[in-house]
């Protein structure tokens, strides 16, 4: 009997404590009526507002411009005037191969024209004589046909010697590698005293003496699908940001739009070019282009986390939870316009909505921007 007492005891004590460290959820107020708890939400008032549709891809970006630097002609490179990340101007001398035989080969080009030349007004002047001396039938036509042709052979001579000095000038300049455009160099492929020849394999097109880009201004190409391609058309505004450096915007303008797919992708390649100030945007990088393909001015639109399943936010009324039942229109990357269902200047729960049923007290402790 007195075990029984003691067990009795025991578990009223357990039970005691167990009730004392349970914390109600509801209390009573002085009426006598069970009050719930008020949920933590955060809200945003509902307004009118500029909204885009935005489609959003990756992109390489690649220079405006890029040039290989290569002579059109062999020769040893005696000079190299710049190095890598050097900028430079248009028309400023880059490299030179070596030249002296090629201005050996011009003074002697020009020497044989000053012969040709002086042997042409010779023969200009002997045929002028001698049409006057056969009006005055002095001399036969045979003789005037002989310093004819000897006037036309040194014509023909002065023409190959002009020849012979466009050829070795155009063979100096061609030796002189000066830059087409303003620009960066990007690449040194060749050194001082290297003999090199364009037509030969070991100078591929891609690499050539030195290699110039332009990136004042860069192009960004990216890919789109057959179901979005329609909606993107030349002149349209782009935005860029460089994966390399978030947070900095550029703005850009499509510049072409490819009228057949890719066939391995389907997709159909856009290009658009983006100003760079500060030549901070590097080729060969990538980025995230953002194209706005749809925009209304001044429509109800609200953060895209406040639309819970089925369509439907919770909105603040009497310190209330209630559900409304919304359609919606165009959607960017944070809001979403509601045509719908809600009206200007209410407040949308968009922290703490998950998993609140409608009619739960609620606590606004904020009221968020977007």
């Amino acid at each position: 009997m007195r075990t029984a007492k003691i067990r009795i005891l025991a578990l009223t004590m357990m039970l005691t404590a167990l009730i004392a460290c349970q914390k109600p959820a509801d209390k009573t107020n002085q009426s006598g009526v069970m009050e719930t708890k008020a949920s933590p939400v955060k809200v945003y008032k509902v307004k009118r507002q500029k909204i885009s549709e935005k489609l959003i891809y990756t992109a390489i970006i690649e220079p405006y411009r890029k040039q290989v630097i290569t002579p059109d002609i062999s020769g040893k490179v005696a000079r190299i005037y710049v190095t890598e990340g050097d900028r430079v101007r248009k028309g400023q001398l880059l490299a030179e191969l070596d030249t002296e035989a090629i201005r050996l080969q011009l003074k002697q080009a020009e020497a044989a024209l000053a012969a040709a030349q002086a042997n042409l007004t010779d023969a200009q002047r002997n045929l002028e004589r001698m049409e006057r001396l056969y009006r005055e039938k002095a001399v036969s036509e045979q003789q005037l046909e002989k310093v004819r042709l000897a006037f036309e052979m040194a014509t023909a001579q002065k023409d190959q010697a002009e020849a012979a000095v466009n050829i070795a000038r155009r063979a100096l300049e061609v030796s002189l590698m000066k830059a087409p455009f303003d620009g960066v160099i990007a690449s040194k492929n060749v050194e001082e005293g290297d003999i090199i020849n364009p037509m030969m394999g070991g100078m591929s097109a891609a690499s050539g003496v030195l290699v110039l880009m332009d990136y004042s201004r860069i192009k960004v190409k990216f890919d789109v699908a057959p179901a979005d391609v329609a909606r993107i058309k030349k002149g349209q505004k782009i935005e860029l940001e460089s994966f390399e450096i978030p947070g900095q915007v550029f703005a850009g303008q499509v510049t072409s739009v490819s009228s057949m797919a890719d066939p391995q992708t389907k997709k159909f390649r856009v290009e658009a070019v983006v100003e760079n100030p500060g030549l901070v945007l590097k080729p060969g990088t990538f980025g995230q282009v953002t194209v706005a393909v749809s925009t209304k001015e001044n429509s109800l639109a609200v953060p895209q986390r406040a639309i819970l399943e089925n369509s439907y936010v919770l909105v603040v009324e009497n310190g209330q939870a209630v559900k409304r039942m919304v359609t919606t229109g165009l959607k960017n990357t944070s809001l979403i316009e509601v045509t719908s269902g809600l009206n200007e200047g209410e407040l949308v729960i968009v922290e703490g909505n998950f998993g609140l049923a409608e009619g739960t007290p609620v606590k606004v402790e904020g009221e968020v921007e977007k």
